[in-house]
């Protein structure tokens, strides 16, 4: 799949294809069925399917300190767009400059001086241009004026909850992982690099590894959880995965104030991981975080904590 940064990167030579546009953040149940239909569409005509999306989020641009926890970053967006059909990703830097472009001139400098979109795919619920006064019927009015169609796919809903990347944010602030699995259709994963943090968990029995994660990444709420700790390559591809006891707070029990997310990989005390780019994927909440009168107290939970874990995560 093609990564382009911008309209400069796109080749001269491009020809026609199918665009589909938006955030994307998280590439969730109800993005998936956007792309289907895109990739529908490209392989009833033989184009191939490029996907639109911005970086940073629009709304840190428009509103400042606005910047929602986000989902995914732009480099797992590459690798789950690809098992989708999506044969190219155009990153457009998002700015106040580019904010301000009108739904025409989005449409004109975007999609068919640059693109030469034949097909655009995109939600019903769709908005672009400054202030966001476009819609898709703009869209549909602007694609016989340049030259293509436009489709509006309906929101998918699950238990009578349309799915949204909101709607996902508010589950893993509340800790349901699962929930937040569901709408995904996957489980939730925080990437980052493994640090040096405290070493309690070594000293109790659980090395950890302590990830830290980009800005503005979406961690489920405080507690512990069960789920996979895994390694990663230079090209984001895995390279290895763990069943895993997860634990995400502050370790109250020491009078912790830094908030950590950092998984123990079931019956592996001889990982050496600092350094590594790695991800967790949260599968299941165990409980919320307790603080406890003694080390001890925290051993024996922990020691249940894991035995739980065993039980969800290898069968």
């Amino acid at each position: 799949m093609y990564r382009w940064n911008g309209l400069d990167d796109v080749p001269s030579d491009w020809g026609q294809c199918v665009a589909t546009i938006g955030v994307f953040d998280g590439v969730h149940r109800g993005h998936q069925r956007i792309i289907a239909r895109a990739a529908e569409i490209a392989s009833e005509r033989g184009l191939p399917v490029v996907v639109v999306t911005f970086e940073p989020h629009p709304d840190e641009v428009v509103r400042p300190g606005s910047h929602p926890p986000l989902l995914t970053t732009v480099r797992r967006l590459g690798e789950l767009f690809a098992g989708r059909g999506v044969d190219a990703l155009l990153v457009l830097p998002f700015d106040l400059e580019f904010s301000r472009l009108s739904p025409d001139e989005f449409v004109r400098v975007v999609l068919s001086e640059r693109l030469h979109a034949a097909a655009v795919v995109v939600g019903e619920n769709f908005r672009f241009g400054h202030k966001a006064v476009g819609d898709v019927a703009l869209l549909g009015k602007l694609g016989e004026k340049y030259d293509f169609t436009a489709e509006g796919v309906p929101l998918q809903a699950a238990n009578g909850v349309t799915i949204s990347s909101s709607f996902i944010r508010e589950r893993l602030a509340a800790g349901d992982v699962r929930g937040a699995a569901l709408a995904l259709g996957r489980p939730h994963r925080v990437e980052g690099v493994v640090v040096r943090g405290h070493q309690r968990g070594r000293a109790l029995g659980f090395p950890t590894a302590n990830l830290e994660s980009p800005p503005h990444m979406a961690i489920p709420a405080d507690g512990v959880y069960a789920g996979w700790l895994l390694t990663l390559g230079l090209d984001g591809a895995e390279t290895d995965r763990w069943p895993a006891a997860i634990s995400v707070g502050t370790n109250p029990t020491f009078g912790g104030e830094d908030r950590s997310v950092e998984a123990y990989a079931l019956d592996r005390d001889d990982l050496d991981l600092y350094g590594v780019h790695a991800a967790i994927e949260f599968t299941d909440r165990l409980r919320g975080t307790v603080r406890f009168d003694s080390v001890e107290a925290l051993i024996e939970q922990m020691r249940t904590d894991v035995e739980q874990v065993r039980v969800l995560m290898i069968r």
